[in-house]
């Protein structure tokens, strides 16, 4: 599969994951709204989410990949499946453990994650309970995230994404049924966690044996190639979560504010999360397969005109929702959101977390790209001492801000750091010789931004013609101007990219049908 089909794959079927969280999310407000229950919900599904960010979309395919890859290339499909079992059942031995070592110590983990709950301890004690039931996804989803990786370095893409619609369908139909069963909204999602891992893990093994890659348990044996695997991985760990672990930091401090602050961020996050998903991930899951060959052949120069093309793109798609979560957060958000449990308050502090988190969306987007670099080129240690410096920082500017700012600054800090991130990645990847930017791309990108300031004044414009409908109509009515904005927004700008020259129909069309293994030229 093309590097360009490749991120099309990916990012369609993420976008109907992410369709589906929405529907998710708005029954989550208007069941759970931003309470006591939301709260704990949230905090006891912060950490398993950690580990499906990392080992889904982070540390585990960035490690695993590149070898399993480079074994392809240089002994042969059945040395790259021996490496594959080995690494599972390692990995199963050692998950298994942890997971009981992490049930008897859950009432530590939750004190650490939620350290403001201790004032309420009935919150405290319901985190613990639902964080007991959700925590053995960490096993069922690193299982699902190793047949991923295989499937990634064979071209088959589409499995692997198509895995979050089941954990988003799992939720949705639990919620629907929390009503009739006579079960708090809260404890569904908390069982619909591993019923939705399990279903993850089985759908992957089975993708991988239809694709000739199914493995067999072996007896766990630590071997020299597992032992490499682990060595990448431990440090990989860390920079490939550090928007994770800043997650973290937030949640933590939110902990302290009043009740509902953990659950606006969260909802925050989740329309955040959108673009940093649908593009950033997609965009960097087709790279590094990609990359791991070019770095296994030596072409340099092949990952340097890699490096930017996926930059492009990001840019292409990436500015245009940045910009319009900065200047039209509150029609999102009210439309998408209110109702039920989640209050007019709840929608207002959540719209201004959101806008705090869209200044780093950019930013995110291209760490994920140029962290592909070092983890093709197998260097974890490169991002690793990057990450230490860069949640240093996000620690100083969360406590700096949320005396003056609240939860919003907590929204603020990991995106003012992420730049941080971007710069020294950048300059790492400069003096290794693998990154510079063409003249290509150079030129499309000031004229990208000048469409997306076309694209945030028709925005605007369009809030405020549709406002009465955005905020007081029906719901139908509501979800038709939202539509019309998004619509009429998006169309400008890509009209203007197009007389501007940031880029070309031909290739938004060849974007779905270019064959071959190189990056669209």
């Amino acid at each position: 599969m093309s590097f360009a089909r490749a991120i099309a794959t990916v990012g369609g079927i993420t976008m109907v994951s992410r369709v589906l969280g929405f529907v998710r999310d708005m029954l989550q407000a208007r069941f759970l709204g931003a309470g006591m229950e939301a709260d704990a919900f949230f905090v006891a599904f912060r950490l398993p989410n950690l580990f499906r960010s990392l080992f889904a979309e982070g540390a585990f395919t960035a490690a695993f990949l590149p070898l399993f890859a480079g074994a392809m290339e240089k002994e042969g499909k059945d040395a790259a499946k021996g490496l594959a079992e080995e690494a599972l059942s390692v990995m199963v031995a050692i998950l298994m453990i942890f997971s009981i070592i992490m049930a008897l110590a859950m009432p530590w983990v939750v004190a650490v994650l939620a350290t403001g709950f201790h004032d309420n301890p009935a919150q405290f004690k319901l985190a613990i309970s639902l964080s007991h039931i959700t925590f053995p996804y960490l096993t069922l989803i690193s299982i699902t995230a190793l047949f991923g990786s295989i499937l990634n370095a064979v071209g088959r893409f589409g499995p692997f994404a198509a895995a979050p619609v089941l954990l988003n369908i799992v939720q949705i139909t639990g919620l629907l049924l929390s009503g009739p069963l006579g079960i708090g909204a809260h404890w569904m999602l908390a069982y619909g966690v591993p019923v939705a891992g399990l279903a993850q893990m089985v759908w992957m093994i089975l993708a991988a044996k239809r694709a000739g890659m199914g493995l067999s348990l072996r007896r766990p044996r630590l071997t020299p190639r597992v032992k490499k695997l682990f060595a990448l991985l431990a440090p990989g760990i860390l920079g490939a979560g550090v928007y994770q672990f800043n997650l973290l930091v937030g949640t933590n401090l939110a902990s302290w504010l009043p009740t509902g602050a953990v659950s606006h961020l969260q909802y925050a996050d989740r329309l955040n999360q959108l673009p940093m998903s649908v593009i950033g991930v997609a965009v960097g899951t087709a790279l590094l397969p990609l990359l791991s060959r070019q770095m296994v052949a030596g072409d340099h120069d092949g990952v340097k005109a890699s490096l930017c093309r996926g930059l492009e793109f990001a840019a292409l798609f990436g500015l245009p929702a940045t910009v319009a979560l900065l200047t039209i957060p509150a029609p999102l958000v009210h439309v998408l959101f209110k109702g039920g449990a989640f209050t007019a308050a709840d929608a207002t502090a959540t719209s201004a977390a959101l806008q705090a988190f869209a200044i780093g969306i950019p930013a995110f987007i291209v760490a994920k790209i140029l962290s592909s670099a070092y983890f093709a080129k197998q260097d974890t240690k490169g991002p690793v001492r990057i990450a230490i410096v860069v949640l240093i920082g996000n620690v100083l500017v969360s406590l700096a801000l949320i005396e003056p700012l609240g939860h919003v600054g907590l929204a603020l800090a990991p995106g003012l750091t992420a730049w941080l991130n971007v710069v020294l990645l950048a300059i790492g990847l400069r003096r290794r010789g693998l990154l510079t930017l063409d003249a290509r791309l150079k030129s499309r990108l000031w004229r990208m931004a000048l469409a997306a300031l076309g694209l945030a004044l028709a925005g605007i414009g369009l809030t405020e013609l549709l406002a009465k409908s955005l905020f007081v109509g029906a719901a139908l009515e509501r979800i038709s101007a939202l539509v019309a904005v998004i619509t009429g927004a998006s169309l400008t700008y890509f009209a203007l990219c197009f007389l501007l020259g940031a880029t070309r129909l031909s290739e938004i069309k060849g974007l779905l049908r270019r064959g071959g293994n190189t990056p669209a030229a």
